[in-house]
C-alpha cells in the first residue's frame, strides 16, 4: 500500500487535474537533480524554467484574466507537495502566489487587469523585495511618485524574475506601508548574488539595491491599499501559510525517501533478529511515530487552510475578529508543523543509519531547509500569541506582522 500523497482537495474541477498532472511530472523531473542542486546553490535557471512552463505559476490568478482560480486550499497543498522533493522551488512557486495575492488584495480594478492579465500572457515569474523588518530603504516623494534608495534583504526570487513586488514605508502607521510592481530589470535595481545560506539553497533570497530608483503612481498598488481592511491583511497570513506548507513538505519527503532508502539499503542491526530491517520493531516503532506526527500537523493545516478559504471569500465582510481568529488557527498550524518537521526531518536518521550521512544522499537539506524557515520569525512568538489569547481573550492584531 502507498501512503496519501498529501494532496486532499477542496473540490475536483478540470484545472485542479491539470495542475496535479503538471505538478506529478514537474516533482519527477526535479527530483532528478535535487540533492546536486542544494550543494551547488545558486540560481536555478533551467528549473525556474519549467516551471514557467509547467502552467502552475498562474494558479491563483482569477479565470477572468486568463488564470485557473484554484481554491487556495489546493493551491498551498500542490506547495506541500513539490516540498517533497524540491524545497526551494517549492518556495518560489509558493512566493509567486503571494504576489499574485499582493495585487488581488491591494490593487485598483485597473491594475488587477493589467498585472495578473500579464502574469498569464507573458509568463512572469514574480520577485520580491517586501522584507518589512530591512529599514534601509529611504524614500522620497518624487512628483506623484517615489525615488527609492537602499537595500532590502531576503529577497526571495528576485533573480531570474520579471517584475518585484516592492514594499515601503512613507510614515510609522499602519496604512503608510506602500506595495508597488516594477519591473526587474529597471534602471537602478541591482539583484546581489549574496545568498549563501545553510539551508533553502536555490531560492535566491539574498539582497536587492535600489540606486535613485523611480516609481510612478500607477505601479504603486491601490486603492484599496495596504492595511484597510481585516481582508486587506490577509496577505500575511497567505505568507504564514506557505512556511507552514514547506515545512510539511519537507517533513513529508524525509520520511518517504528515507523508508525508500531503508528498504533498498538497509541492513538489519544483528540484535534485531531479523533478516531485514524493515522487519526490525524497533525500526517499526521510530517510523510510525514520525508518521503519526505528520498526519497530525498535516489535519491541523488542512484545518486552517480551509478557514482561510472561507475568510477569503467573505471579501470585504470579513471583521478583525473573525480574522484574529484565523490568525491563530494559522499560528498553530504553523508552529505544529514547524516542530515536527524538526523531529521528522532530524529523527529519519535513526531508520536509514550512518551510511545514509554521506552527502552524495543529501538527507541532511530537508532538516536544513526547515531550520532555515522556522528562524523566518520564531515559532515561540506564535505560541505566545495563542497563549495571550487563550488567557487574555485579546486576538492578534490584524495589522501586525501575522
Amino acid at each position: 500500500m502507498n501512503p496519501s500523497d498529501g494532496i486532499s482537495v477542496t473540490s475536483r474541477s478540470k484545472e485542479l487535474d491539470v495542475a496535479l498532472a503538471a505538478m506529478d511530472g514537474l516533482k519527477r523531473e526535479l527530483a532528478l537533480t535535487a540533492v546536486a542542486r542544494d550543494a551547488a546553490g545558486g540560481t536555478a535557471l533551467a528549473e525556474r524554467r519549467l516551471l514557467r512552463d509547467s502552467g502552475l505559476l498562474t494558479l491563483a490568478v482569477p479565470r477572468q484574466w486568463g488564470g485557473q482560480q484554484l481554491a487556495w486550499p489546493d493551491v498551498l497543498r500542490l506547495v506541500r507537495s513539490l516540498a517533497e522533493v524540491d524545497s526551494s522551488l517549492a518556495h518560489l512557486f509558493g512566493f509567486q502566489h503571494l504576489q499574485v495575492a499582493s495585487v488581488l488584495l491591494f490593487g485598483s480594478d485597473v491594475q488587477k487587469a493589467k498585472y495578473l492579465r500579464a502574469t498569464v500572457d507573458e509568463r512572469w515569474f514574480w520577485g520580491n523585495a517586501v522584507n518589512a523588518r530591512d529599514t534601509r530603504l529611504s524614500v522620497q516623494q518624487s512628483g506623484d511618485g517615489y525615488l527609492l534608495n537602499g537595500l532590502k534583504a531576503f529577497c526571495s526570487g528576485a533573480r531570474d524574475s520579471d517584475v518585484l513586488n516592492v514594499s515601503f514605508t512613507v510614515g510609522t502607521a499602519p496604512t503608510d506601508r506602500r506595495f508597488a510592481v516594477i519591473p526587474t530589470h529597471r534602471a537602478g535595481i541591482t539583484v546581489r548574488d549574496d545568498w549563501d545560506n545553510m539551508g533553502q539553497r536555490q531560492t535566491d533570497s539574498g539582497t536587492v539595491a535600489f540606486d535613485h530608483v523611480l516609481i510612478e503612481r500607477a505601479e504603486v498598488l491601490g486603492p484599496p491599499g495596504v492595511a484597510s481592511s481585516p481582508r486587506a491583511t490577509l496577505r500575511n497570513l497567505i505568507g504564514q501559510l506557505v512556511l507552514t506548507e514547506i515545512y510539511l513538505g519537507n517533513a513529508r519527503g524525509a520520511l518517504l525517501s528515507s523508508v525508500e532508502h531503508m528498504r533498498e539499503h538497509v541492513q538489519p542491526w544483528p540484535m534485531a533478529g531479523v533478516e531485514r530491517a524493515v522487519d526490525d520493531p524497533v525500526m517499526q516503532l521510530q517510523a510510525g511515530d514520525q508518521w503519526i506526527q505528520l498526519q497530525a500537523a498535516e489535519a491541523l493545516a488542512d484545518r486552517a487552510l480551509e478557514h482561510f478559504q472561507r475568510a477569503w471569500d467573505a471579501g470585504d465582510s470579513l471583521t478583525a475578529e473573525q480574522r484574529g481568529a484565523l490568525s491563530l488557527d494559522i499560528a498553530a498550524a504553523r508552529v505544529h508543523a514547524g516542530r515536527v518537521a524538526l523531529h521528522v526531518t532530524s529523527e529519519i536518521f535513526e531508520l536509514v543509519g550512518a551510511r545514509s550521512t554521506a552527502r552524495k544522499h543529501g538527507f541532511d537539506r530537508f532538516w536544513r531547509n526547515v531550520r532555515v524557515h522556522t528562524l523566518h520569525d520564531p515559532l515561540d512568538h506564535r505560541k505566545k500569541a495563542v497563549g495571550r489569547w487563550l488567557l487574555t481573550g485579546d486576538i492578534p492584531d490584524p495589522f501586525g506582522y501575522g
